[in-house]
């Protein structure tokens, strides 16, 4: 597996992120298509955008409260 995902997703799960914004990511860094409009809300779009450019710069903003 792939470090830089798998010490990612840690980082992640370490500081309480947001679940969607998690699934988010994960899906934009592996280069999975999108959910389908419906399904997606605004965690799993911010996830999905930095997963892409496998940006963390912005997980503190999705921490749970």
């Amino acid at each position: 597996m792939n470090e830089t995902y798998r010490n990612a997703i840690v980082k992640m799960e370490e500081q309480d992120v947001d679940e969607e914004y998690i699934l988010g990511w994960q899906g934009g860094f592996l280069g999975h298509p999108p959910r389908e409009e419906q399904r997606t809300n605004e965690a799993y779009d911010a996830g999905y955008e930095d997963g892409q450019e496998n940006n963390l710069a912005n997980i503190g903003d999705w921490k749970k409260k």
